[in-house]
């Protein structure tokens, strides 16, 4: 997902860095149309990425608490398992957090598209 996200964002970039200026407004507009159904697929995957960053959250801080109540026979194996979700956890805080990031970078990126098209009232 990440490589996707990169190579959206960078072939927008490149798009309004070097062709915007020149290109015919349908060309502009349809960059525009395509980009903001890409935003809304990003922002799907965000919201669901949300989600299970949440519940494995929460499995860690279940499998914390059941730390205190396992007897010392299991206790090796709720400590390997309490690892394992932290680690998940982390993962999946940086991948929500990349995600975060990009979108709203994204958003902007529209509103200086729109705000291109938008000066000589053409959308």
């Amino acid at each position: 997902m990440k490589k996707y996200v990169k190579q959206t964002m960078d072939a927008v970039r490149k798009y309004m860095k070097e062709e915007m200026k020149n290109a015919p407004v349908e060309k502009t507009k349809e960059v525009l149309a395509e980009f903001e159904t890409k935003i809304a697929y990003f922002q799907h995957e965000r919201l669901i990425h949300l989600m299970v960053t949440l519940a494995f959250a929460a499995f860690l801080l279940f499998e914390i608490a059941c730390l205190f109540f396992l007897p010392s026979a299991f206790l090796y194996a709720g400590i390997l398992l309490t690892l394992i979700f932290f680690g998940l956890t982390i993962g999946y805080i940086m991948h929500y957090y990349f995600l975060e990031n990009s979108v709203q970078e994204m958003y902007h990126m529209r509103d200086e598209i729109r705000a291109f098209l938008n000066k000589d009232k053409v959308i």
